[in-house]
Parts: C-alpha cells; structure tokens; sequence
C-alpha cells in the first residue's frame, strides 16, 4: 500500500492482502499528527458515463437539493423547511429509509463514549436533549429508558470507568457507576453475574423509519417535494469550477443554488462526483435479531457490553412497539451492498444477548438482518460547507450515535446552508405532524369492526390502504411492513402477505405481477397462472 498526505488528508492507494490491513492502515493515521482524514483511492472506483442523462436536460430546479433520503436526508429537509426556500429531496430507491436508516436499533445513545472534545460527542448530547420536543411535535414513539454498560470483570470495570469519566465530561445528564445489586434493583433482567454497570438514565430508543417517515411528511407538508427512484450520478459545475449549478440524475437535471450530501454510504461517491472528496466512507456491517412479541415484558431498559474497539456494538432492548432487538454487531466490509449474515455475526449478536440477560435463550428468534453503517476512518460526522465550493455541504460519517444526534446533525447543518445563502426564516412553518393512532393501540371496541390483515401486528386494510395513499406513498411490500408493521411479526408476512400484496395491486391500480418487495427489480411474482375472471380466482 501507499500513503500520500496532501493539505492534511491521506490518501492510501495500492494493492492489498485484506480489507482489515486498509481499515487498520486508515485508522492509524488518523492518528499521526496532521492527519484530518483518510481517503482510499480505490482502482475499481465506479466510472459512469452520465452523458445520456445530461442530455435528458433540466426537469427540476430548487433552491436546495438535499441528496439522500435517509433520516439524516429527511431530518435536514424539515429543519430547511423553517426558511424561505424551495427544498428538494433525491432518493434514488423506490422509498424513503432504503439504506442505513431501515437496519438501525434506534438506540438514542446518551452520549458517554463519544471521545471528548468530538463532533459526535456535543451532537450526541444535544440531540438526545432535543427529542422529546420532536417526538411531540412529530408524533413518533420515543421511550427514555436509559441504557448500562455492564461489566464481569477487572478489564471490564477499568473501561467502564473510562466511559463514566469520558461521559461525565462530555455532559451526560445523570450518569452513574453502580454495583450489580443496584443495576438489577432498577433492571431485574440483568444477569447475575453482572458485577458493575454504568448507568446513564437519559438513554432511550425510537423506530428510526419512524422518524424518517416524520420528518419527510412533516417536510412535504411544508412545501418540501420529494423525488424517488431518482439517483444523483453527477453534477455540472460553473466555468470557474467554485460552485455547482445543476445536479444530473437518472431523471434529468436538477438546477439549484445549494447541495446538500447527505447520502449515507454514498457520500464520498456524491463527494467525488463535485471533484470534493476528502474521506473515505468504510462500511461496518452490523447483524440485528428481531424476537416475537412474547418477550416484550422481559427487558425495560437497554443492555450493553464494555466497548473494547472502534464501536460499542449494540445489546438487547426493547424498540418502542415491544419487540426485542438483540444487536447489531460490527464487521468490517469493502462492499457497501453486503447485507449478508453469516454465522460469526449472528453468532456474536446471541452470545452477547445471553450473556447479558437472565434465564433467555435464541429459541424465540424470528428474523434476523444486516446493515452496514457509514463509518469515515476519524471515526467522526463530516459536516461542513465545502472549502471548495461555495454550494456545497456534507453531512456524511454519520453512524452512531447518529440517530440519537439527529435533531442536532440537521439543525446544525441547516444553519450551515443559512449561513451561505442568507435565507430568512419561514412564517408559515408548522412543526406539528397530526398522527391517526394505530388500530392496535386503540380501544377496538370504540371503533368499531375493522378488517385485520395481519393478525401477529394487528394492522387492518384501512391502514394499509392509507399507507398506500400516504404523503410519502408505500408501494412495495417492504414500504408497507415500515409504515404500518404488517409483516413484522412471529410469521414474517406469511399469512397477511398475499393479502398485502393485493391490497398494493388495487389501490395502485396495477397487475399483482408488477408489486415489488423493495423497489426495481425485486418482484415477488414472475407472471400469472390463470387467467383474470376465472372462478377460481381470489
């Protein structure tokens, strides 16, 4: 391998043995003094030839693009929204919450072992501070549980201790050193043989598709648009090369004043594409296990372990619809379409749930999943205006605590774009999101009959039908599982799935064939075997 620094960014290029020798490469000289960041330059980078979608000419204009309809994506369109600007959000999936946000626990991390003096680490604190106010104004499901780090043994209680001082100085509210007794006084599901905890009460968890799904209605109600199926491959920059002036997808083009590169895992691809790339986005895939609803009054608070490297990982909780999430764990991958779950990952997440919780085994496992989160190798956000161009802000590196520093994330980089443009503020904002309470969680007999699709979630054809017609549309199997929970549960969609899938066909007014699990090229059915009209159709 090879290593060139330039204006504080090193740049590693080369053949290599392993993945791990880049990943442990681009760590290290984040370390050397002068080193802002690391980026790889890789000779299998992607070469797109965009010709043919510049020449599709201008479809859109807005005053801010926002790429990436992620909850970093739809959080920053809603803070934009509360100024005099026209907002434009590209995804290029067929649904918001496609990527990191659908494969994330939720945990809303209390801020203790982001290293101090970090980004992360006064985001973090101030983001968990302002999401009681969002989950009022936005209608989401928020639980302040709290959250310890437990510890078995003398390295253990050593690391736990550097976390309570880390945390203390980064101003986490409330954060305690307990002994086992005390932690299962206020949690009887810890383990026995747990001998110490740090306690940090002012934890908690949400559904991040959830709060995606918020924040964008809460946005297109503002007067925020959305663009889906719509992938950034390019942009054109002015003669003097200081400022993007349309954005190219594979719609046509988009012209705007500013760019916002949200992105996710993609963000050094969009970076590269305005000739601004100065970090490396390496994915760590992390495998999650979903348990059945039985055990929804086994845990109250979330479980973790010591952290001994770059990430903490993830323990068992309870999501705020009373279902228990073991993970995810944390493995290193060059591929940032790998989702794949192997046995060492799955293996990683079980143990640790076990040896954390008394008297539970895996036996009531219903699925389980990977994602990978967007990790940049200063293990630190990116978010800043582009030193550069003078249109252009990123917002990528945002892995965890991410979700948990979201309300702060996108109000800081809302301030940013202001700062640049000058935009005063929108009298006609409302924050407010109305939310029609779930059939579950209402009282049945007030309401009256309705027809449950899927029995394991108790969802009904009505809410499935609205979800359909939403202000941020569901029109695949998957978009209709986030919005309303109907295949989630113990059978995974394989009782209420067909009815699901003729719900989608009615109300989008197409043939059952062309319903699609999670967008393009993911059709559940190939063709039918008779024809419409015979008796025996259902």
């Amino acid at each position: 391998m090879n290593v060139e620094t330039i204006d504080g960014i090193a740049h590693i290029s080369g053949d290599v043995s392993d993945w791990k020798s880049v990943v442990d490469l681009g760590h290290k000289l984040c370390k050397t003094p002068g080193v802002e960041n690391v980026v790889i330059d890789r000779a299998d980078a992607r070469v797109r030839d965009i010709g043919r979608f510049r020449a599709m000419g201008d479809v859109d204009e807005a005053d801010v693009v926002v790429i990436g309809g992620g909850i970093s994506g739809c959080g920053i369109a809603r803070e934009l929204c509360a100024y005099d600007c026209g907002v434009l959000l590209l995804e290029k999936n067929s649904d918001i919450s496609e990527g990191t946000t659908k494969a994330n626990n939720g945990m809303i991390h209390s801020g203790y072992d982001s290293k101090h003096g970090s980004l992360k680490a006064r985001l973090n604190v101030e983001g968990n501070a302002l999401y009681d106010r969002w989950s009022r104004e936005l209608g989401f499901a928020f639980n302040r549980t709290g959250s310890f780090v437990c510890g078995f043994d003398a390295e253990d209680e050593k690391i736990i201790g550097e976390n309570f001082e880390n945390g203390s100085k980064n101003g986490v509210p409330g954060i305690e050193m307990l002994d086992g007794d005390r932690a299962r006084e206020i949690e009887p599901a810890i383990s026995p043989d747990v001998a110490f905890a740090l306690w940090t009460p002012s934890a908690g968890y949400v559904e991040p598709h959830e709060v995606a799904l918020a924040l964008m209605e809460n946005a297109i109600r503002n007067c925020a648009r959305l663009r889906l199926g719509c992938e950034v491959v390019g942009f054109d920059l002015s003669s003097d090369g200081e400022s993007i002036e349309r954005v190219i997808t594979t719609q046509g083009c988009v012209r705007c004043a500013h760019v916002v590169n949200a992105a996710g895992l993609y963000a050094d691809d969009i970076a590269e594409y305005a000739k601004d790339r100065f970090y490396s986005i390496h994915p760590r895939r992390g495998v999650l296990v979903i348990f059945d609803r039985l055990k929804r009054s086994v845990l109250r608070t979330y479980l973790g372990l010591a952290p001994k490297n770059y990430t903490k990982g993830g323990g068992p909780m309870m999501t705020p619809q009373g279902t228990m999430l073991w993970g995810p764990s944390a493995e290193e991958t060059p591929d940032k379409e790998d989702l794949s779950v192997d046995e060492e990952g799955l293996g990683f997440v079980v143990d640790k749930g076990v040896k954390l919780l008394k008297d539970m085994d895996s036996s009531d496992m219903i699925t389980y999943f990977a994602g990978n989160r967007a990790s940049t190798f200063n293990e630190d956000f990116v978010i800043c205006n582009s030193r550069r161009l003078d249109n252009f802000t990123h917002v990528a590196g945002i892995q965890s605590p991410g979700v948990a520093s979201l309300p702060a994330i996108a109000g800081m980089a809302c301030g940013l774009v202001v700062e640049r443009r000058g935009y005063g503020r929108n009298k006609n904002f409302d924050p407010i999101r109305a939310v029609r309470p779930a059939f579950r969680d209402t009282d049945f007999g007030e309401i009256g009959a309705e027809n449950v699709v899927c029995r394991c979630e108790t969802v009904t054809e009505r809410e499935i039908a609205e979800a359909i017609r939403g202000v941020v549309p569901a029109t695949s199997l998957d978009a209709v599982k986030r919005r309303t929970r109907a295949g989630m549960g113990r059978c995974q969609g394989g009782f209420c799935g067909s009815r699901v899938l003729g719900i989608l066909a009615r109300e989008l007014g197409c043939d059952p064939t062309e319903i699609t699990v999670k967008g393009e090229g993911s059709n559940l059915l190939v063709s039918r075997t008779r024809p419409i009209g015979g008796a025996c159709d259902a």
